[in-house]
């Protein structure tokens, strides 16, 4: 599904990855959880495709709110050795702006925690057996959205 279609669906309430709506957007957890806790942060605004298409405030606002994410994937993500946070704002692919949130572990294959993650291979990135599910990854989520929860209310 395009990003475009998964904003449009998070404005309406019906975008079933949302875990938090922020000043900028939504956050909203990975399709996929190669690196558990992956999550998004997707523009409410589905016509701004790049960060320089935002005033001065709302560009703070999506970067902040970036930094909320990724500090409550941090919190939540800690106890499964974790070792850092990546972010990213590409927009390469896709025509909307999102930053990603990648945590990144100890457990990592040493040729790979150093890089990108894009330098893992697609199909492992993209292997169903990766793919978000309530059941094998809600927990984590749940942390997640209540890492967030409590970030949002401090700095809000």
């Amino acid at each position: 599904m395009e990003l475009n279609s998964r904003v449009e669906l998070a404005l309406k309430g019906e975008n079933p990855l949302v875990m938090a709506r922020m000043r900028s957007g939504f956050a909203v957890i990975g399709d996929t959880q190669h690196l558990p806790g992956y999550s998004l942060l997707l523009t409410d605004e589905p016509s701004v495709d790049h960060l320089t298409d935002l005033d001065w405030t709302r560009r703070q606002e999506f970067l902040f709110d970036l930094s909320l994410v990724g500090e409550a994937v941090e919190r939540a993500c800690r106890p499964n050795g974790l070792r850092r946070i990546n972010y990213e704002v590409l927009g390469n692919g896709l025509p909307i702006l999102h930053g990603h949130v990648h945590p990144r572990y100890e457990w990592e294959p040493a040729d790979m925690v150093t890089g990108p993650v894009w330098r893992y291979p697609k199909e492992v990135r993209d292997d169903p057996a990766h793919a978000y599910s309530d059941e094998r990854h809600g927990e984590l989520r749940d942390a997640i959205t209540t890492e967030l929860t409590e970030l949002i209310r401090a700095a809000y």
